[in-house]
């Protein structure tokens, strides 16, 4: 009897895996989403998205031109839960490969092991995942290069107000980050006022930031 119920686990299991490794090109935390949203007896089979449909006219459709906006017909997956109709439902689709999708359209992970403010300016390369919600053809999880924008939480407006009133005493280098320059100026009392003078402008126009090179909040 034992024997049997392992037996039975282990086929279900088996069925299991193929289902997931038969969907369009997902990665784990899509495999999650998947669980959650196409196995949710609530929703309307029509509401469904790419990854628990079947849209063999879309995927074919490689001719189609670039941005150009169709109309597919999709079917739900056979061990996805929903009620409603589950053939013949109309999705509207772009004719675009996934990281070709836009920017919000997906979402990346993003780092801050790389200098922001940089000539040239530093990009750093990331894994991206397209939304559920959204069809394209191809991998769904792709590598992108994105720009170094991160920040430590500078405040431009407070580093500004700091150079304008303390400045003298090297309280804006202070706050930035740059250690030697507030201590010069500290001892030279803000270089009898230009270097202070210098130093306002400077933030001002956002020429002097965060000496980790990051950006400004």
């Amino acid at each position: 009897m034992n024997g049997l119920l392992l037996l039975l686990i282990f086929i279900c299991s088996v069925q299991c895996v193929s289902d997931l490794s038969n969907l369009p090109h997902i990665n784990q935390e899509e495999s999650n989403i998947y669980e959650d949203i196409c196995q949710n007896e609530e929703r309307n089979c029509s509401d469904l998205s790419q990854l628990c449909l079947i849209c063999p006219e879309y995927n074919k459709s490689m001719n189609c031109r670039y941005g150009k906006w169709l109309n597919t017909t999709c079917s739900v997956r056979d061990n996805v839960k929903c009620w409603g109709n589950r053939s013949n439902i109309i999705k509207k689709a772009r004719c675009v490969y996934c990281y070709q999708t836009e920017r919000w359209e997906h979402s990346c992970v993003l780092k801050n092991m790389c200098t922001a403010i940089q000539s040239p300016l530093a990009y750093y390369k990331t894994n991206c995942t397209v939304h559920h919600n959204v069809m394209c053809f191809g991998k769904r999880n792709f590598n992108k290069k994105l720009r170094c924008n991160w920040t430590r939480g500078h405040k431009w407006s407070t580093a500004l107000l700091l150079s304008i009133t303390l400045g003298g005493f090297g309280a804006d280098r202070f706050y930035l980050g740059h250690w030697q320059e507030g201590i010069g100026k500290l001892f030279s009392f803000g270089g009898l006022g230009v270097w202070t003078l210098v130093d306002v402008l400077l933030i001002a126009i956002r020429y002097l930031g965060p000496a980790d090179g990051t950006f400004y909040v």
